[in-house]
C-alpha cells in the first residue's frame, strides 16, 4: 500500500518520519510513504490519479481547504473547520477529514492544560492570529472543553470567517486587535495559542503578553523554526508549560495512520522517530 504528503512546497515535511516509523512498527513492512510536491492547481488531478494502492493521503498547505472540494464525503469537523489534511478512500471516493484538530488538542493536552488550582474546568482561551491554523486550533479548544476564546487579530474585519468558525462550535468569541488586547484578556487564560508567524511576536510584545497570563495556565506556540521563539523563551522563564508546533504535528498523525490503515497508532515509536530528526524537545505523551 501507498501513501504520501502532497503540499507545496513539501520537502520541509516530517510526515515521511512520522508514518515510516508508524508502518514499521505495525509490521506493514510492503507500505511506503513519500513527499509529493503539489500546488492546489495540481491538486485534483493527482488525486484523481491515484489507484488502488493507495490508503491515503495527507495534505499540507496549500491545498487543505482545496480537499473539501474534491471529498465525496466529508467528517463534521472538517466541515466546520472548513479544510482537510487528511484524505483516504472509500467507496470509489475520497473522505475528508481534519486531523489538524488532533494536533492541538493533543498538544495542549501534553502541556498538560487545566483550570485554576488544577481544576478540570477549561473555560478561556486567547488565540493569536485568525488564518488556517487559527481554525484548527478553535476546534481543538473545543475538542478540549474549551468555552470562551478571545481571537486577538490584526483587523477585526478580516477575522469574519475565523470567528464564524468559533460560531460552528458554538464557543463564546471575541476578537481583539493587536492595539487593543491588555491584561483582562489575558488573566484568566487556562491556554494561550500563538498561531502567527515567528517574525510577529517580537520579546517585547511577547513578554507583555505571557506576564500577565495566571499561573495555571499552558503555551501553544505553532511556530518550530526557529527555536525557541520569544514567546517560548517568556512562557520558559515562567514556568508555564510550552507546547510547539511539532508537538501538534505528532498528535495529528495519529490520527492519519489509524485511518490509512485500520489499525491503532504505535504512538511512542512515532514519538521516538520524530524525536531523533529535531532538536527541539517534544513533550511527554499523555498517560
Amino acid at each position: 500500500m501507498r501513501a504520501a504528503v502532497v503540499g507545496s512546497p513539501v520537502t520541509h515535511s516530517r510526515s515521511p518520519v512520522l508514518h515510516r516509523a508508524a508502518y514499521a512498527a505495525l509490521g506493514l513492512d510492503d507500505w511506503t510513504y513519500e513527499a509529493v510536491e503539489c500546488t492546489v492547481e495540481e491538486l485534483p488531478g493527482f488525486v484523481a490519479g491515484r489507484d488502488a494502492s493507495w490508503a491515503g493521503l495527507s495534505v499540507t498547505m496549500p491545498g487543505k481547504r482545496a480537499a473539501l472540494e474534491l471529498a465525496s464525503s466529508v467528517s463534521p469537523r472538517a466541515r466546520r473547520v472548513g479544510a482537510a489534511n487528511t484524505l483516504v478512500p472509500r467507496d470509489g471516493g475520497w473522505v475528508a477529514d481534519c486531523t489538524d484538530v488532533d494536533g492541538v488538542a493533543g498538544a495542549l493536552r501534553a502541556a498538560g492544560i487545566r483550570g485554576p488550582s488544577g481544576a478540570a474546568g477549561i473555560t478561556d482561551v486567547v488565540i493569536l492570529g485568525s488564518g488556517a491554523t487559527a481554525c484548527a486550533a478553535l476546534a481543538g479548544v473545543y475538542e478540549v472543553g474549551g468555552e470562551r476564546v478571545t481571537l486577538v487579530v490584526r483587523d477585526k474585519g478580516r477575522a469574519a470567517g475565523t470567528l464564524a468558525v468559533a460560531r460552528a462550535h458554538g464557543l463564546n468569541r471575541r476578537p481583539v486587535t493587536w492595539d487593543d488586547i491588555g491584561v483582562g484578556d489575558l488573566v484568566t487564560a487556562t491556554a494561550l495559542i500563538n498561531t502567527t508567524p515567528a517574525d510577529v511576536l517580537g520579546p517585547a510584545l511577547a513578554e507583555r503578553i505571557v506576564a500577565a497570563l495566571p499561573p495555571w495556565s499552558v503555551v501553544l506556540d505553532a511556530v518550530y523554526h526557529p527555536w525557541p521563539t520569544p514567546l517560548a523563551d517568556a512562557a520558559a522563564a515562567r514556568g508555564l508549560p510550552v507546547a510547539t508546533g511539532l508537538d501538534m504535528l505528532l498528535h495529528q498523525a495519529f490520527g492519519q495512520v489509524e485511518q490509512f490503515t485500520g489499525r491503532p497508532a504505535p504512538r511512542q515509536a512515532m514519538r521516538a522517530a520524530l524525536a531523533e530528526t529535531v532538536e527541539v524537545d517534544l513533550l511527554p505523551l499523555p498517560a
